[in-house]
Parts: structure tokens; sequence; C-alpha cells
């Protein structure tokens, strides 16, 4: 029974966009975690046509069971391989038995099809077709490369080489290669589970998506600076700075959410990251004039979002859901605004890393473009010229993923550095060109966004340089700021005449 309550409490989270489904699932750490994630992984591939079959037989009404454990239940005794409990969830559901094994087969009969795969949705069975590969990043802090691939060599596994291109990344079982735009990632297979493989277990790899790898590594922090991770948890992120940052300076972690953070805690102890100071705090309520966080340069932003990139969490709402998802978008998007706005605050920030794993466009370049309106001393940065595909016009400097074109699950990434100067024209022009059809809240009261704090006037070392690149201003169009104060001394001296002539 501990098994479908689980499984059935991961399902709804799930549903309901709270998280990816692997993550869910490891983090319960129920005892028999395969069993588990195999089952609430098919239930939820099989979730339309669940509802359907639990609807037309009024299964709900008959039993008073909740819909995220129907769903479990019916899929073992229909779809799986039989129930694996006893008592009265077994009685009531096999007293229903015969009514749901019909409810199947009239679907099938009405489909024309014999299988049950074949009454998946078609968005369902293109992902089935398309599998994305398993990723893995090495742990630099306590191995490195070329370390892992002898081992993975020494225990069987067939080396490649480094990919040349994305036709590389289709392996057979048990091959891998290293992959051709991250040079700390090696690609597998989809099936080659490590879950209980040494190199995971002691920490000398990270599970994580090729995509999610992206923000720690064009943030790129050097060692010994002060950087921020304002919503770490589960870590993978976290401890990926720290390893580029070579476990020296300081990495503080923000994140809301205690039972998370207790999950982050256990995986940076297993990486071997010492360099991080952890804090159960809303990163909106860090203040960023605090003399602890005086000398932060770098922050990586991966804020809550939909989680629409995420390949086992599809996004295909009715059309009867279309105005609760976009109302849903729009929340999410002032949040996000929000925080990308505070963390441009901090006096001494470089350069900002912003991040989803959302693929709408009301979440990423919209949030950006707004973000550059209100913030004109910080532009984007162009990124990995090489990425196969770019950020939605006019904002391309930013990178996109996707299942199709990087063989990745979905995400977005910009990066935003500190200059001196205004905006370029070019990118004024495209925030304004974004923001056309913006769905995201203007700054100010109205919206709840907090307006940002003037950027500091003393420049960084990369701005200095930068400035000193700049041609002098043309005649006629002297500095505005010289020409008041010049007014201004003009003034004291009529001043000064007029009152000494009355004396």
């Amino acid at each position: 029974m501990a098994l479908y309550l689980r499984a059935a409490e991961i399902l709804e989270k799930a549903e309901n966009k709270q998280g990816a489904l692997k993550t869910l699932v490891y983090e319960s750490k129920f005892p028999k975690i395969k069993q588990l994630f195999a089952l609430v992984c098919e239930t939820h591939k099989f979730s339309s046509v669940l509802q359907e079959i639990i609807e037309a037989t009024r299964l709900l009404k008959h039993t008073k069971l909740r819909l995220p454990l129907a769903k479990v239940l019916v899929y073992d005794l229909l779809l799986g391989q039989g129930l694996k409990c006893g008592g009265s969830w077994k009685a009531l559901l096999m007293k229903h038995r015969s009514r749901l094994q019909a409810e199947l087969a009239r679907m099938k009969i009405k489909q024309k099809v014999s299988r049950n795969e074949d009454l998946l949705p078609a968005s369902v069975q293109q992902q089935q077709g398309d599998q994305l590969p398993r990723y893995v990043r090495v742990n630099t802090l306590k191995t490195t490369v070329e370390d892992a691939v002898d081992y993975l060599k020494r225990d069987g596994f067939t080396y490649l080489g480094q990919a040349s291109s994305l036709g590389d990344l289709s392996l057979a079982e048990r091959h891998f290669v290293r992959d051709l735009h991250l040079t700390d990632v090696l690609v597998f297979s989809p099936k080659t589970d490590f879950h209980d493989h040494f190199l995971y277990k002691a920490g000398h790899i990270i599970l994580q998506d090729k995509a999610s790898c992206l923000p720690a590594v064009l943030l790129s922090p050097p060692s010994g600076s002060h950087v921020i991770d304002a919503c770490a948890a589960p870590g993978n992120k976290t401890s990926h700075l720290a390893a580029i940052m070579q476990n020296k300076g300081k990495l503080f972690a923000f994140d809301l959410d205690a039972k998370r953070l207790s999950t982050m805690s256990t995986l940076l102890l297993r990486a071997g990251v010492t360099c991080q100071q952890i804090s159960n705090q809303d990163f909106l309520t860090v203040d960023p004039d605090s003399p602890t966080y005086k000398d932060v340069e770098y922050i990586l932003l991966d804020p809550s979002c939909s989680g629409s990139g995420m390949v086992c969490l599809r996004d295909d709402a009715s059309s009867a859901d279309k105005e609760k998802q976009e109302a849903r978008l729009q929340s999410l998007a002032s949040f996000q605004l929000r925080c990308l706005n505070h963390g441009l605050r901090f006096p001494r920030l470089r350069r900002l890393v912003y991040s989803t794993c959302s693929v709408h466009t009301q979440e990423n370049e919209e949030v950006v473009a707004a973000c550059l309106r209100q913030n004109p001393g910080f532009r984007l940065v162009p990124l990995l010229a090489q990425w196969p595909e770019r950020g939605l016009e006019p904002l391309t400097q930013c990178l996109r993923a996707s299942a199709t074109k990087t063989r990745t699950h979905g995400f977005f990434v910009a990066l935003l550095e500190k200059h001196s100067g205004a905006g370029s024209p070019n990118q004024e022009q495209a925030a304004q060109t974004i923001s056309s059809g913006s769905h995201v809240k203007p700054g100010g009261a109205s919206a709840g966004v907090e307006k940002p704090a003037a950027p500091p006037e003393e420049p960084s070392e990369d701005e200095t340089e930068a400035t000193e690149d700049k041609p002098a201003p043309a005649d006629g169009h002297a500095d505005g700021t010289a020409a008041k104060k010049r007014r201004k001394r003009k003034r004291k001296k009529k001043l000064a005449k007029a009152e000494s002539e009355e004396t």
C-alpha cells in the first residue's frame, strides 16, 4: 500500500508541474526506488487514457478514491503486472475489474488499435520514439574526465572518443562519448542506469541533463570569487559552480524549501563541496547591501518555472485549461522578473545567468526583455556561437534547448553583464520588439515588481577597459553633467557679485 500512496503523491505533484518525475521520485527516499520510478513513469505516460477509463466507469464515485491513487491502481490492474497490494484496495478494484477491462476494450475498438501503447496521444508516442541520451557530468572536485573514462572502460563500457555532431549522441548500449559542447559531460544510451554505480555513489559523477549544465559553465566564476546560487535546490548547479570555482571563494546558496535543502546538503556532501553557505531563505528577502554580500560579483538565477521543457512533464493542456495555464504563466513571469531585478541590485555584480527549464516565451525572452528595459546598465552577452538553437528573434544572444534540436530537455539561458554605457540601440530595439506582445507586467507597484536600485557609478575592471576603448564624444555633444556644473558655478559667481554690490 505504501508503494501506491507514494506513487500517487508524486504523480499528483508531477501533473501539477511541481517538479520533474525523476527528481520527485529520488527525493522521496522510498526503499524500492526503481519499482516506484517505473510505476510513476508508466502511470504518468498513460495518464489521459486512465482518466478516460476512470471517468467512463464512474470509479471515483463508486470507490471514493482520489484521482491520482485511482490512476496508479488502475494502471497496475489493467496495464501493469497486476496489483501488488492486498486488503481493501485490492478487493475494491477487483469488484470493478470487469467494467474497467470492458471500457479499455471499447476504447481500443473505437480507435481501431490492438496495443495499449497505440492509445497514447501522438505527442507522447513521439517522445517515446525520441528518447534523450543519458548525460553524466564528471565532478572535477573528486576526479578528472580522463580518470572517469578509464574507470568506465575497465567496467565494461566502450569509449568512442569525443562527439563531433549531434548524430554521434545516438549510442548503443554500454557505449559512450565525450560531449561535443561541454567537455566535462559524458553521454550514454538513454536507458543507462548509474544510481547503483560506484562513481555515482562516491560523488565522482553527477546525473544531470546537458542543458542544465549550461548555466554554471556560462557564468564561469573564477576560483576565489563570491557567488550566489539564488534558487539552489536540489543542488546540481550548486555543485557544478563549486567545481568551476575549485572549492575556493564563497558560494551562497538560497532556497525556501527546507526539505529540498536537506536533500541538497546530502548531494553537496557526496560531491565534496566545501565552499558553500546554505540558507533556508527566500532570495527576494536577501539584502543586496548587506556586508555579507559586498563582494558578490556572480549570480546564477534559476527560479521556479512551469517546467514545460521537461520531457516527462508534458505540456498538452486542453483548450479548457488554456486560460488557467495563461494566468499561471503570467504569475510565474512576474515572479521571475522580480527575482531578476532583485539580483541586479547587488552593488558589485558583474554577471548574472538567468535560466529556466521552460519553453514558453513569457518566462524566457519576455522576462529578459522587460528586465533590460528596466536596467539599462546591463546588456546581453552572446553565448556559444556553435550552439544549434538560439533565443527567439531578436534576442539571439540567448540560448534555447530542446529534444529535437539539441537532444536535451527544453531549456533557456541568458547571460546579463553590467556595462558602463547605456544599452545599445540594437538591444533597446530588441527589448521593445519583444515587449510589444509581452505577457510580463511592467515594473511598478501595480505589477508587484520591485524597482531595482540604480547601478553603482564605480565601474568594475571589465567596464573600465570597455570605457577606454570608446571614442570621445563628438563636438556639440559635451557631457551633460559637466555642463550643469559650469552653469552652477556661473550662478554662484553672479550671486556673489550681487551680494557684494548690495553691501
